[in-house]
């Protein structure tokens, strides 16, 4: 779950590959990363000024990254972040989604509707199934619980409720 803020997860992310490929391109980086190779040279430099990360010219436009023992240091802290979102994630997640199911189940619902493709989305699945809650395509008379980034809401068709209710 890619949920840590851009610029650790960018750093994280680079660090890591540099490990595997000390001899990979910005334009590989900017690929792998999905974002602009003059992002990745920004980091790069960064990195590099912050004594994480050394340059070294191979050939006339050929780079090796090494990245140092603080850079190292840096990597696994920001795996250890990464982890600990993730997993705090998850566990708000797990939390919300039940919160929600039992909600739909003291109004007499055994049924729902999932929207969002995300991996929070596969957890709420997950939990539905969990608590026995059948999970529909979406339709006009079911609750719906909506992953919007890192958020759950769950909205009430009008046919249940004469107001539609959203709950963060």
């Amino acid at each position: 779950m890619g949920f840590m803020p851009n610029n650790a997860e960018h750093e994280l992310r680079i660090l890591e590959e540099i490990e595997r490929n000390p001899e990979t391109t910005q334009a590989t980086l900017a690929a792998q990363l999905g974002v602009a190779v003059g992002s990745i040279n920004f980091v790069i430099k960064r990195l590099v000024n912050k004594g994480y990360v050394h340059v070294k010219q191979l050939q006339r436009r050929r780079l090796k990254y090494i990245i140092t023992p603080k850079g190292l240091a840096l990597r696994s802290k920001l795996a250890k972040d990464s982890l600990q979102y993730s997993m705090r994630l998850y566990r708000e997640t797990r939390a919300t989604a039940r919160q929600f199911i039992a909600e739909v189940e003291r109004r007499g619902g055994d049924q729902l509707a999932i929207r969002g493709d995300s991996e929070l989305a596969e957890v709420v699945a997950l939990t539905c199934l969990e608590m026995n809650i059948a999970i529909r395509p979406e339709q006009a008379n079911l609750p719906v619980i909506v992953i919007v980034d890192t958020s759950l809401q769950l909205e009430w068709p009008e046919s249940i409720t004469s107001t539609a209710r959203t709950y963060q």
